[in-house]
């Protein structure tokens, strides 16, 4: 081959791969990117497997798989909520599709954003703890899902009375960074003046602090607990179940999971269920191009009491056949 056909053809081969790898350029610009969920919660990773299986689970109902059509993008504050404003910012700086989590982290996340979408699943009155002014038009970039478990405090404390009737002193183990604790407080000392009842409230933000009102407790000789509602307590089921049986504590909690890792009685809405919820209806919604403001924020239809037979046997305690009764499950 003679230089000047050799070189004809090496530039034939040149505008050919030229012209190829313009066609792989176009075609991938023409292939949908992505959508990024960012998935903000205040707790350690380890602690939340359930809520974010349940928000996989609800995704994948709609037909939104992660690592398929969709990529999720965790945080985790690992129970240190000054981390939360940088978390949620980095999540806004990669320009997520919506971001999604607990009422906690929803608050730093709506601080950082007013634009992309954000779907809160809040165990308290969204209303009054700021979060929307409306239910039915939540307006602006947020809507989401409420269990309702902030407001069930009173309920909670009338099984205990009923279990442990008076003059046992009934402890109150609350988070005074959940954004529900005013309102559980003031709830509480209402139906603690209607009951007559003795309460000892006491705060803890940590796992060394649950530990540290534990020998509060011991100490004061209460014979219940009351488990406030917040995120940090729901991750802390099973160090909370262990405590209050090692000191023969019969407590009741918002979650179902509290009595599954040993704990005795659990009364309130799902909120692997909400968790969900905010998969299926609203996140995938709004990947589809709804707008938060349009989205009524949902409130739970059906609250359940599920007692743990077996920790009452190791408690030794007797529950009442009427209270058995009116279980949604028991577990045995």
């Amino acid at each position: 081959m003679s230089d000047m056909k050799r070189r004809e053809f090496i530039a034939l081969v040149g505008s050919g791969g030229l012209l190829l790898t313009a066609k792989v350029r176009s075609a991938r610009a023409q292939q949908p990117a992505m959508p990024v969920v960012g998935f903000l919660d205040a707790t350690i990773a380890a602690d939340s497997v359930y809520r974010a299986s349940a928000f996989r689970d609800g995704l994948k109902e709609a037909g939104f798989i992660d690592g398929h059509n969709v990529a999720i993008e965790f945080r985790w504050a690992e129970n240190k909520l000054d981390r939360l404003p940088a978390l949620a910012a980095d999540l806004v700086q990669r320009h997520v599709a919506v971001i999604v989590g607990s009422n906690t982290s929803m608050r730093a996340a709506r601080a950082a954003t007013s634009t992309i979408p954000i779907v809160f699943v809040s165990g308290g009155d969204p209303i009054e703890s700021g979060l929307v002014t409306s239910l039915s038009r939540p307006g602006s970039n947020i809507t989401g899902v409420s269990f309702g478990s902030a407001t069930l405090q009173p309920k909670r404390l009338e099984l205990l009375h009923e279990l442990v009737p008076p003059p046992a002193t009934i402890a109150y183990l609350r988070d005074p960074n959940a954004p529900s604790f005013e309102i559980e407080a003031r709830d509480l000392e209402a139906a603690t003046r209607e009951l007559g009842r003795n309460i000892l409230s006491l705060n803890a933000s940590s796992p060394r602090e649950i530990d540290a009102a534990f020998a509060t407790i011991v100490q004061s000789r209460a014979g219940a607990l009351l488990i406030g509602n917040t995120a940090l307590f729901g991750n802390r089921r099973r160090q909370l179940a262990a405590l209050a049986l090692r000191h023969g504590l019969p407590a009741i909690s918002s979650i179902r999971e509290f009595v599954v890792a040993g704990g005795l009685m659990s009364y309130g809405a799902s909120d692997s269920a909400a968790y969900r919820r905010a998969g299926s209806h609203y996140v995938t919604r709004i990947l589809k191009g709804a707008k938060p403001s349009d989205l009524p924020v949902e409130l739970p239809t059906k609250y359940e009491l599920v007692i743990s037979v077996v920790a009452a046997k190791a408690l030794g305690l007797e529950v009442p056949p009427t209270l058995l009764a009116r279980a949604d499950e028991v577990i045995e």
